[in-house]
């Protein structure tokens, strides 16, 4: 067995480098595809940490009347930490949220001025609320609109952040979709692609194949050269594709920085390395291997 194996995969070999065209060719198209679906995990990446870091800011704020004291406030942001799908809930006093706001308006001397007219602090007691899942903002709003607690509130911001928040879940939403159906479409591509490839290789051998059919050989011992060939096409792919894409990540790696500068993608790409070739290899081989089989059923009569 061993030694079929081995023969077979000699073949293979030979075959691959024997019909060197025919093989950069179709290892060239296999590797696009690898490529691209390289890219969009990465791009998967990037987008869902900058969206990641845009949900975590979102929250709903509770402001409370100016006769709510803070003992009061603590007891509430006690009673909602009880609740499983809050992830945190912060007190912002009247104190913390004037110091906030001067910071915020620093360039603005006009609204500093205004404030010393006042000569008091007109900003309210506050508790921000978030959620652990995006889409748990409403169920959490609605609780709290419901609360003992809310006749004692001034107001609750939900409002405004629910219209953010509805838009992020379904960029998120739609962005897995998108990268999904791109990656099923490459993934046909390529195997049209190698199924041709395999066809035409066998073709090319037929006279090759009836003398070893004459001579004797075994069904598996005609196949096998073609999956292991499948397999090579997928191996050579594979390593082109991770160099192509680290040249990439390295190339637009201060643009993405530039914009987000939470999205390291070369310290995805390094840390990754190992299931990012892994799972481009085993696509790759898969997809060689299924296309070959597919060629030698309708085009191999064994």
């Amino acid at each position: 067995m061993l030694l079929t194996l081995t023969r077979t995969f000699q073949q293979a070999i030979k075959s691959f480098l024997r019909y060197q065209w025919l093989s950069i060719a179709t290892s060239s198209v296999l590797m696009l595809s690898l490529y691209l679906i390289g890219i969009l995990v990465l791009l998967s990446f990037s987008t869902t940490t900058v969206l990641k870091n845009i949900q975590d800011k979102a929250n709903i704020s509770v402001y409370f009347k100016p006769d709510v004291t803070e003992p009061a406030i603590m007891g509430i942001k006690s009673d909602l930490e009880k609740d499983s799908s809050i992830k945190s809930v912060d007190y912002v006093s009247k104190e913390q949220a004037l110091e906030d706001f001067k910071k915020n308006n620093a360039d603005e001397p006009i609204i500093i001025d205004s404030l010393k007219e006042i000569g008091e602090n007109p900003l309210l007691a506050s508790l921000v609320i978030r959620a652990r899942d995006p889409n748990e903002y409403q169920r959490v709003y609605d609780n709290i609109s419901q609360a003992d607690f809310s006749s004692e509130a001034s107001r609750i911001n939900y409002g405004k952040n629910k219209e953010v928040i509805n838009k992020l879940n379904t960029l998120v939403n739609s962005v897995k979709k998108v990268g999904a159906i791109l990656e099923i479409l490459l993934v046909f591509i390529s195997a049209l692609i190698i199924f041709n490839a395999v066809r035409l290789s066998i073709y090319a051998r037929r006279q090759e194949i009836e003398i070893m059919r004459l001579v004797g050989a075994s069904n598996w011992f005609i196949r096998l050269p073609y999956i292991f060939e499948g397999i090579i096409y997928g191996a050579a792919a594979t390593i082109a594709s991770m160099i192509f894409l680290f040249l990439t990540v390295k190339s637009v790696s201060p643009y993405v920085s530039a914009v987000a500068p939470a999205a390291d993608i070369v310290g995805f790409y390094l840390q990754n390395f190992g299931k990012l070739f892994g799972l481009q290899f085993l696509l790759g081989a898969a997809i060689g291997v299924a296309s070959s089989w597919v060629a030698m059923r309708k085009y191999l009569r064994v």
